[in-house]
């Protein structure tokens, strides 16, 4: 079961320049997020940033802290990993505090980048925050608690609903949906479980980030049809 969670409401803020890029694996985001900052930076001043959970860019800063990186790296990585498929589960209350953690991370990510879209920086993201639909894997909230379960998990449920609402109100630009069929991502990604796969592309397309605007793209066409098509999307966003 896909638990909804509560509207946001139309309190929202379009981030300026702020272009996000969403999809299941197997798409090829960080493909076309790299070509688009090769690219778009050549116009104007652009960066990426990278606001799933532990890997990527985020990983790599944890990596470098003093003493303990590597090792804390390792440890979020793992129960980041872990976190995906709570949504159909109840978690302890100390995998719930490692997610809420992981969460508040992600928030903090987003400030960053809000501050960003305030000095008129265009920022290409991958991945992007929303509340519609809970699940770490459609990075949305990840804790669930029901009546009966302990009061700090329940406090900790209800904190991170808050925070993924208040994420939401920060709308993206445009939003660049890449879109794609299971086989085809599984042909991509072997390593990938199938059925994962099929669960993520069958909530993609029920997300619209609090009504940004979104424009989808098919990945199954030659890349460089895709790249033009992603280009042309922003172009006519400006």
């Amino acid at each position: 079961m896909v638990n909804i969670i509560t509207d946001p409401g139309d309190n929202t803020t379009t981030l300026a320049g702020v272009i996000a890029i969403v999809g299941c694996d197997g798409t090829g985001k960080s493909t076309l997020t790299a070509d688009l900052l090769s690219t778009l930076n050549n116009e104007q001043p652009t960066v990426k940033r990278y606001l799933g959970l532990v890997s990527g860019e985020v990983g790599d800063k944890i990596k470098n802290l003093p003493l303990i990186g590597v090792q804390l790296e390792r440890y979020l990585a793992a129960k980041a990993f872990r976190a995906q498929d709570m949504r159909k589960k109840i978690p302890g209350t100390g995998t719930a505090l490692i997610m809420h953690f992981l969460s508040l991370w992600r928030a903090m990510h987003l400030l960053f980048l809000r501050r960003l879209s305030r000095k008129g920086i265009q920022v290409i993201v991958d991945r992007y925050p929303q509340a519609e639909i809970s699940g770490f894997r459609y990075d949305g909230p990840g804790i669930t608690a029901s009546d009966s379960d302990s009061w700090l998990l329940r406090t900790l449920a209800m904190r991170e609903q808050a925070l993924y609402n208040w994420m939401a109100t920060y709308k993206p630009a445009i939003v660049l949906r890449l879109n794609i069929d299971a086989e085809t991502a599984f042909a991509r990604k072997p390593d990938h479980d199938i059925n994962e796969l099929r669960d993520k592309i069958s909530i993609m397309p029920r997300l619209n980030y609090n009504g940004a605007s979104i424009v989808d793209i098919d990945t199954t066409v030659p890349y460089q049809q895709v790249l033009t098509t992603a280009l042309l999307a922003i172009k006519n966003c400006q």
